[in-house]
């Protein structure tokens, strides 16, 4: 049987690890000792907006604070946040056995970059969870949206195919994975906006003018592709470069048209909602961040996305959590763009 290791057991890792571990998998979780106490403590209890349970017994955790736990393993999956690949990858390097594989399964772009930098002799690949995980307290963890795991294709990724497909999270594989990051990453540009508006996705997702600050973003972020020669992966029925204009629907007519888009949990928030709750700092500079850093690379302004970098930097060093409504949202927005000059 083939060891899987999940080098940062937050809520993300903890999912993934958990539905292999629950299918039969051999699976072990390095991450703080706070969330290993809990684990041996409660286990996992898993579940999702389909109403499927999973359930790990507290017995059956392996967890360890050290990365010395990853040497044994055949396939580890990096799933801290994007400001920790730097010390993951110095701590993995010179442990993992030679014919160890590595997936980032992490927010931005540059993260498998990271790793492959200090893991020269190792197979690294770009991967992508689509899905939202909601922690409802110790050990119990939620996917609150659909969506598969997406990875870039490698021979080796066949020893762990069936161990995905067994606990019901197939691997879809992409020879160029750099399409389905930015076109998640299009989609996170929500999570700046959901955290700014402190309300469930699904709530916030249901009001046209929050939409309407989403297409901003989005829209800012497609003109700067195009003049990169970069065009998004489909990943919904409507291409990339409609979604805009759909986001500006009127409500009953997404409501009607977008179910999809609005299959959430009615609680579920994005991360870095979360992230805000609890005091930590964001992924804003790879996400948002990742469309200033492109309009830089090609001589342009991203003025929306870098104001909702701004408006999140300053949550994140406010004592009390800010709740934007979505006209005012907008409006900010909107000015931004206006003395930023438009990219499209």
């Amino acid at each position: 049987m083939v060891k899987i290791c999940i080098y940062g057991a937050g809520s993300v890792g903890c999912y993934i690890g958990g539905r292999l571990q629950a299918a039969g998998s051999d699976v072990c979780y390095i991450g703080r000792e706070r969330i290993g106490k809990e684990m041996r403590q409660h286990g996992l209890q898993l579940s999702s907006y389909r109403n499927e349970r999973w359930q790990v017994p507290p017995t059956a955790i392996h967890f360890s604070s050290e990365a010395i736990a990853a040497a044994a393993a055949d396939l580890i999956l990096v799933t801290v946040k994007s400001a920790a690949t730097p010390t993951a990858a110095a701590e993995l390097a010179g442990i993992l056995k030679p014919s160890a594989i590595v997936i980032s399964f992490q927010n931005g772009l540059g993260n498998s970059d990271v790793l492959r930098a200090s893991l020269p002799q190792h197979t690294v690949l770009e991967g992508m969870v689509p899905f939202n995980v909601i922690a409802y307290g110790p050990g119990a963890l939620h996917q609150g949206s659909q969506g598969e795991l997406e990875v870039k294709t490698s021979p080796g990724l066949q020893a762990f195919i069936q161990d995905f497909s067994n606990a019901g999270l197939p691997l879809i594989q992409h020879a160029d994975m750099l399409p389905v990051q930015w076109a998640k990453l299009l989609f996170n540009l929500n999570n700046a906006i959901n955290a700014l508006s402190n309300r469930p996705l699904k709530e916030e997702l249901s009001q046209r003018v929050y939409r309407h600050c989403l297409a901003l973003a989005q829209a800012e972020a497609l003109a700067l592709l195009a003049q990169a020669g970069m065009q998004p992966a489909k990943l919904t029925p409507l291409p990339a470069t409609w979604i805009p204009a759909f986001l500006r629907l009127p409500d009953a007519l997404f409501e009607r048209l977008g179910s999809k888009m609005l299959a959430i949990d009615p609680l579920a928030r994005s991360s870095m909602s979360d992230d805000l709750a609890a005091g930590r700092i964001t992924e804003i500079d790879w996400i948002n961040g990742e469309v200033v850093r492109l309009a830089e690379r090609l001589g342009q302004q991203a003025p929306v996305n870098a104001h909702l970098c701004k408006l999140i930097r300053a949550a994140e060093q406010s004592a009390q959590r800010p709740s934007w409504s979505g006209d005012d949202l907008l409006t900010e927005l909107a000015d931004a763009k206006r003395r930023g000059g438009a990219t499209h």
